[in-house]
């Protein structure tokens, strides 16, 4: 619909495993979306070391530099526009946006959890003790709230006798990593969400 492929910026808290499933998506050279910048917010994630081994530009942007939540936030905001993405794409980034951010940008989000249960940051542990036989992952687009933005996919994931939140995450992990690549894609093809 649109020319070029989707620019995406895309935010990392962790090992980057999301992102690496965007990177061989790109690679494989089918993908009708780009990532143009890796933003973390702190230093030493797997994230930012995976993007720099792509060539891909970097930066980081920890909430402690800042006396205020709220000046974290426009520092983000201008470190994102920097690169002009089309959408911004929170891979693992355990921060809250604030408007500076949610007000220039689209924003989704991927959840170990089918929402609206178990929203927050431990949705595995949390669907574990609650006794759950089917838990999953979402993605939905990021509002100001937490994890409570208009879902655009799940996926289910069974939980198995023993199952631990390490062995379960890891199977949801899976499912994530696939969502992510097909919702960003079908995102890439209709653009009028934008």
């Amino acid at each position: 619909m649109s020319a070029g492929p989707l620019r995406l910026a895309v935010l990392v808290s962790g090992s980057g495993t999301n992102l690496q499933a965007l990177l061989d998506g790109v690679a494989g050279g089918d993908a009708p979306f780009s990532v143009v910048v890796v933003g973390a917010d702190r230093d030493g994630t797997g994230g930012a070391e995976r993007a720099e081994g792509a060539g891909i530009p970097t930066f980081v942007c920890p909430v402690a530099d800042f006396d205020a939540r709220s000046e974290w936030d426009a520092a983000l905001a201008r470190l994102l526009a920097e690169h002009a993405p089309d959408l911004v794409v929170s891979a693992g980034f355990m921060k809250v946006l604030g408007p500076a951010v949610l007000d220039a940008f689209r924003v989704v989000n991927t959840h170990p959890a089918l929402l609206p249960s178990f929203p927050g940051a431990h949705g595995v542990r949390d669907a574990l003790a609650h006794g759950v036989r089917v838990t999953g992952c979402t993605c939905h687009w990021v509002d100001a709230g937490v994890d409570t933005g208009p879902i655009i996919d799940q996926r289910a994931v069974r939980v198995e006798d023993g199952d631990d939140v390490g062995s379960l995450h890891e199977r949801i992990k899976v499912e994530e990593r696939a969502m992510l690549v097909e919702v960003l894609t079908a995102l890439a093809r209709d653009r009028s969400w934008r």
